[in-house]
């Protein structure tokens, strides 16, 4: 199955959405409702805030869910900031009431000892509902 990835410019910046690394913490928008609204379509307004207050709350994704880069750039230098690439060694939060977040330098290996995540961040699923297993798709807030 493709995973569905989304962007949205404002012809300045563009914000990239990969929502299978979403784990539903709100970041976005608990911080820029007016930007990030999941009762609209579409859901990102880039109109409504300056790039960089967007790019503030985007460096703030916990899962990497959201990124973005400058236009005319490469898409590979997404969030090319100096936090992100200082992260070198392997973090791991455990948040309460919520998932489990890997940060740093790693590869996840399942089962059959095959790799399933080479993402710099990641949240994986404490409460075993998930419908993205291993990972976190937010469904411990119906709980």
């Amino acid at each position: 199955m493709d995973k569905i990835i989304k962007q949205y410019s404002n012809g300045e910046i563009t914000v990239v959405w990969k929502p299978h690394l979403c784990d539903h913490s709100a970041v976005c928008i608990r911080e820029l409702p007016k930007v990030f609204d999941t009762f609209s379509r579409p859901w990102i307004k880039m109109d409504a805030a300056s790039s960089e207050k967007i790019k503030e709350v985007v460096d703030r994704c916990p899962t990497k869910a959201l990124t973005w880069f400058a236009n005319g750039e490469s898409a590979k230098l997404e969030n090319n900031n100096t936090e992100q690439q200082e992260v070198q060694k392997t973090t791991i939060s455990l948040i309460k009431n919520g998932p489990i977040r890997v940060s740093g330098n790693f590869i996840l290996i399942n089962e059959d000892n095959e790799p399933v995540a080479s993402e710099d961040k990641i949240s994986l699923c404490r409460c075993g509902k998930s419908n993205r297993l291993p990972f976190c798709d937010g469904t411990h807030k119906n709980s």
